[in-house]
């Protein structure tokens, strides 16, 4: 399983006039603010943001002035194949060598979305062992407990980072991972397209929508 919670997209605004400075065009700019603070670019500026994203990296660096800000929970197997990404991204993570033995271990703390019945029993038994083994440090404080706790920790329990992205960095990621094994990959690139403008900045899809889309 893969929960993105708390979604943020800033400096679009700034990353537009930005992206005209280069032919000092910035009277042509005519993105505004909807009623409800949302921003929106008006049909220079969509334009001139497509073309500056299929013309390719060099011509397209206003995209990593739009930053982006998430709250991801999510197994540590997928963290693992998340971390070879190490520019212009940062995470904050919750931690497990300092608060592992923090609260009660529950089945729910684990992705078993794909187990099939038979496994998931045996998980259970897993987690009933955990938490016998943290019932007993927190009572003890014996470091081979702890060590116990860590290294009988399955890849399957879901830790959660507070994660920053540019949409340049989303491009690479996206068409690195959408055709990827595991499921949470594919939910995580669903949630890329959802961005404000990131089935045509990102993905760069055909499709334009009309007279420029409203950000989220």
């Amino acid at each position: 399983m893969i929960l993105l919670e708390r979604t943020s997209v800033m400096n679009l605004e700034n990353a537009m006039r930005g992206a005209r400075n280069p032919l000092n065009s910035w009277g042509r700019m005519d993105s505004f603010y909807d009623e409800a603070g949302r921003f929106v670019l008006g049909p220079n500026d969509f334009n001139l943001a497509l073309r500056l994203r299929r013309a390719g990296s060099d011509h397209r660096k206003f995209l990593r002035q739009v930053f982006v800000s998430v709250d991801i929970t999510a197994p540590l197997y997928w963290w693992k194949e998340y971390d070879t990404y190490k520019v212009a991204t940062v995470a904050n993570s919750t931690s497990t060598m300092h608060k592992i033995s923090a609260r009660p271990f529950r089945l729910d703390d684990f992705s078993c979305d794909h187990m099939t019945e038979d496994t998931k029993a045996f998980m259970q038994t897993v987690v009933d062992r955990l938490e016998a083994i943290r019932l007993r440090y927190l009572e003890t404080k014996d470091k081979a407990d702890w060590y116990d706790l860590i290294q009988l920790l399955p890849s399957s329990y879901n830790q959660m980072r507070t994660c920053t992205f540019n949409y340049e960095t989303l491009i690479n990621i996206y068409y690195a991972r959408k055709d990827h094994k595991l499921a949470e990959w594919h939910e995580f690139c669903a949630w890329i397209a959802s961005l404000p403008y990131g089935k045509e900045l990102i993905i760069a899809a055909e499709a334009e929508p009309e007279n420029g889309t409203q950000t989220n």
